[in-house]
């Protein structure tokens, strides 16, 4: 369970405990002390880019931050198969190969596979630091059945304060929280017709957009011939490919894992409640069923490349210019030189050197045999802002 830095010190100093992580920095007591825990709710704002966590008990947050998730993923199997197909042509003594990769049931594209592994990495982090006893996640924005229909009807739309917050919040995300035609934020928005009804126009969504409200009357105003937005129709034509794909992931997500879940309209609702900005950390917190608990500092969690694998040598005889072993350190490994903590930038000269870079962001080029490995990095590297 969580303690507080002075009894961590002195725990570490009468040799009660041993450092397990630095960052979070995590002790594990040496001594039993039974099964004395509290319960733990994990709440995961998953999007496209980042994900915001928050781990809340019922007093105070424990644990919240914000991870950035690698984007790259599609380019570098883009050329990963380039370089395939170059290598290849020039084998031409072997026979041609094509269409023998099936796919599994269940399949996901590389790209939004990595997300989905990310979710897994992430949990067995938490559960392996804090006894999590829940976790939820929100699995969608929008409802997808009253965007192709405005106006259906049902209990579940005619009931409740939450009405019409499905087709407004999916316009938010579309136009990313912004007038469609000033560009201001952080003002208050409503949701209006780009083609009026008056001039046949339709509620669909492809016809909705997000104005502040001097837009919208300086909008309404017009006459037929001053009438015409066509970049902000352009604009409405296209989805949102990234949230589309981050809806089923989050619902394969949710059942993967056994998560519970909650939808976006119920989390915006929540957080204007308890007077909260909009952003990843706070949508986590709301959704671990935060209310009143203390605040911790957040994290800033980077998900890095840092594993330089060796790739086929030259097959000719010829000395290789691809090393045939992995370097002993790896990006992002904390390393001391000089009683002076730094980050592993890079290897060469055959690994012989070392690049490495301090909290300032300089650079230093040292002998490997001078510096001392304290800790290998990992693929989320946790900071504070």
């Amino acid at each position: 369970m969580p303690t507080t830095p002075q009894k961590a010190r002195k725990l570490l100093k009468n040799k009660k405990a041993r450092v397990v992580y630095r960052t979070p920095f995590t002790i594990q007591l040496k001594y039993p002390t039974g099964e004395a825990k509290q319960p733990l709710r994990l709440g995961k704002d998953s999007g496209y880019s980042f994900i915001g966590f928050s781990v809340v008990s019922d007093k105070r947050e424990i644990m919240s931050g914000t991870v950035e998730l690698r984007n790259d993923v599609s380019k570098k199997i883009t050329e990963k198969k380039m370089y395939r197909t170059n290598r290849r042509s020039r084998l031409w003594y072997r026979e041609p190969r094509f269409l023998n990769r099936g796919r599994k049931k269940g399949w996901f594209p590389p790209s939004l596979q990595h997300k989905i592994d990310t979710h897994e990495r992430l949990d067995a982090k938490f559960k392996k630091i804090l006894p999590i006893t829940e976790t939820t996640i929100e699995v969608a924005t929008f409802d997808t059945q009253k965007m192709q229909n405005p106006e259906i009807s049902g209990v579940e739309y005619q009931q409740g304060e939450l009405q019409g917050y499905e087709v407004k919040e999916y316009l938010l995300e579309k136009y990313k929280r912004t007038c469609a035609y000033c560009g201001k934020t952080g003002i208050p928005l409503e949701v209006e017709h780009i083609v009026p009804k008056s001039r046949g126009g339709s509620n669909r969504v492809s016809n909705l957009t997000i104005s502040c409200h001097d837009c919208n009357a300086k909008k309404d105003n017009q006459t037929a011939t001053e009438f015409g937005y066509p970049e902000i129709q352009a604009q409405a034509g296209e989805g949102l490919r990234a949230t589309a794909f981050m809806n089923v992931v989050r619902k394969h997500v949710a059942e993967r894992l056994k998560h519970d879940i909650t939808y976006g309209y119920e989390t915006k609702y929540n957080r204007l409640k308890l007077g909260l900005p909009k952003s990843h950390v706070n949508d986590a917190f709301v959704i671990a069923g935060g209310t009143i608990q203390k605040r911790c500092k957040p994290f800033t969690v980077k998900q890095v490349r840092r594993n330089n694998r060796s790739i086929q040598t030259n097959r000719k005889g010829f000395k290789p210019s691809i090393r045939r072993q992995r370097y002993a350190l790896q990006p992002f490994d904390l390393v001391r030189h000089k009683k002076k903590e730094y980050r592993v930038k890079g290897m060469f000269n055959y690994g012989t050197w070392v690049r490495l870079v301090d909290k300032e962001g300089n650079i230093k080029n040292v002998n490997v045999k001078k510096v001392k490995l304290v800790k290998h990095g990992k693929g989320l590297q946790f900071t504070f802002k």
